[in-house]
């Protein structure tokens, strides 16, 4: 539930963990759905816009929509650029790589046997398609963040999504060595390295438990 003076989230996955546990000045608590009821309770009680999870309760509202909490909590701790012109940029670059987390989210969900084969295919994609990108970005600008001068969503989103890829793929930088640097640079800002260390708000990956209980909840 994002909780307490923020508000309260309820939510079937891990998308905004890292945002939430990024920007410290919020306090939230979280509350899974672990059974078909809870869901029904939420739909029935008019809780959900259109009928889904991720819900966040936040400033008086529930908020649905992945990318529509993204950039609320985004702009509310200025995250989301200081201009039309960055903010355009930022959606631009979280667009793009939330294609490739998206994957990465599903992988969990796959059969045994598909598994292994997504891995090369999310190796290949970002390889060829999306590191390539933000290689050219942080080569061009030489700025330690993606988008002007300060830490922004696409910077959070950037680094879960490659930190999540070399859990698997340990070597997926290595032909990139500018966002090698780029990791380990934005990995060692404060916040972050508090959040990344044991024993923070950072859920590990998805287990087998947390597999069924998806399926459980959300499978007719």
């Amino acid at each position: 539930m994002l909780g307490g003076t923020e508000g309260r989230r309820r939510r079937g996955r891990q998308r905004m963990r890292w945002l939430d546990g990024i920007t410290d000045s919020m306090d939230f608590d979280e509350e899974f759905l672990e059974t078909k009821e809870q869901l029904q309770k939420l739909q029935d009680g008019n809780h959900l816009l259109f009928q889904q999870v991720p819900m966040v309760e936040i400033d008086g509202m529930k908020l649905v929509q992945t990318r529509s909490i993204l950039h609320y909590i985004a702009d509310k701790h200025h995250l989301f650029g200081k201009d039309l012109k960055e903010r355009t940029l930022i959606d631009m670059y979280v667009e793009g790589t939330l294609d490739l987390l998206e994957l990465l989210i599903m992988h969990p969900f796959l059969k045994p046997d598909d598994q292994q084969k997504e891995v090369a295919n999310m190796a290949q994609k970002a390889i060829i398609r999306y590191f390539p990108v933000f290689e050219k970005v942080l080569r061009g600008h030489g700025q330690r963040f993606l988008v002007g001068n300060q830490l922004s969503l696409a910077d959070i989103i950037l680094l879960q999504t490659i930190l999540a890829l070399e859990e698997k793929i340990p070597n997926i930088l290595s032909a990139f060595p500018h966002l090698q640097e780029y990791t380990v640079k934005i990995s060692n800002i404060p916040t972050i390295k508090k959040f990344l260390e044991p024993g923070s708000k950072k859920k590990p990956p998805p287990d087998d438990i947390y597999v069924r209980t998806v399926y459980n909840i959300f499978m007719p």
